[in-house]
């Protein structure tokens, strides 16, 4: 970073608790954020200022995207307004980095993309199942020296504790958060293409519902998916049934299958297993190893501020993004309802 200015960012929308996630990534790597802008009702909100205490909080939104020292605007507002946020922000002269979803229909990824296109700034969806993992960097790293061979499926398991107290209404409707395949299966469907080094996938099979919440009738639980790509596949599952007897939000997990052997990553927990996170298992012709994941980088953050200043796209081809949005939108969109 010392070859740069220093970045300094602004964060509009606190409505989702991955906001503190976006705000520490970026302060992490020495940025620098001017403000926020929240509405009042959001329930991060309450804890932001203990977290981040001397970071202003402005009445008005327009001071901070009409403030032209402001290089990047993060966002994790209500996921239906995210769009339109980014959008407002491009067309000040502001990169965005948003919480996934980005968009929760197709006609806000149009007025997205054509944003991205007319101004020239970068609109990244910060998929922290990936990015904030260092367990993904480590297994990116395996598989580039060959560990596995050629990837040829992935497994994506996303469980959630639905943490009631934490959720706001809009959380268990539909057309704000835009369904559970969209929302949650976003980060999934990023590590298909990522490790399978795909440009776009076909989803073949797509289900989504309400399985055991019966008084939040706008919700979704339970969302599944198969998509393939060339000779590659992969199965995702999503929901919102963590029990509170796990001592972490949710026991995500990924396996990657090689053509000589495969990983597992245990993301949050190895349950009955080792304590803490980040758990990889290597298996293949040399036998089977668990690998030490705590000493691997979280390279998104520093990467999408040089991306900032160099105007390159290491971080996320911009090309990814919207097709991991599309992707999203599309299963959820013909997913077959089950009950």
């Amino acid at each position: 970073m010392a070859a740069y200015p220093r970045l300094k960012f602004a964060a509009i929308g606190l409505d989702h608790r991955h906001i503190y996630d976006l705000v520490r990534g970026l302060l992490d790597i020495g940025a620098d954020c001017a403000g926020f802008w929240s509405r009042d009702e959001a329930i991060p909100l309450k804890d932001f200022g203990a977290r981040f205490p001397g970071i202003p909080r402005v009445d008005d939104r327009r001071r901070l995207l009409e403030d032209a020292s402001i290089h990047l605007i993060v966002t994790a507002a209500i996921p239906d307004e995210r769009a339109g946020i980014a959008i407002e922000a491009m067309r000040h002269g502001k990169d965005v980095m948003v919480d996934k979803p980005g968009v929760t229909d197709f006609g806000q990824l149009e007025e997205v993309k054509r944003a991205q296109r007319e101004t020239g700034r970068i609109f990244s969806v910060n998929f922290t199942e990936r990015f904030e993992v260092r367990a993904v960097t480590r297994a990116s790293e395996i598989i580039e020296g060959g560990e596995i061979g050629r990837v040829l499926q992935t497994v994506g398991l996303g469980p959630h504790r639905l943490n009631r107290h934490l959720r706001s209404g809009w959380f268990f409707d539909k057309t704000r958060f835009g369904g559970i395949l969209n929302d949650i299966g976003s980060h999934q469907i990023d590590q298909f293409l990522f490790f399978t080094g795909s440009r776009n996938a076909e989803i073949i099979v797509a289900r989504a519902g309400n399985l055991a919440h019966p008084d939040d009738p706008g919700f979704e639980d339970f969302g599944e998916m198969i998509l393939a790509s060339g000779p590659a596949s992969g199965y995702i599952r999503v929901d919102w049934f963590t029990p509170d007897g796990l001592p972490t939000w949710g026991d995500g997990r990924l396996t990657i299958l090689g053509a000589e052997g495969y990983i597992e990553l245990r993301k949050y927990a190895d349950i009955a297993g080792r304590p803490g996170k980040d758990h990889l298992f290597l298996v293949n012709k040399q036998g089977v190893r668990y690998v030490d994941c705590s000493d691997a980088d979280l390279p998104y953050y520093a990467n999408i501020a040089r991306d900032i200043f160099e105007r390159t796209e290491t971080a996320m081809l911009q090309a990814h993004c919207f097709t991991v949005c599309e992707l999203a939108l599309t299963a959820q969109a013909r997913a077959l309802g089950v009950a």
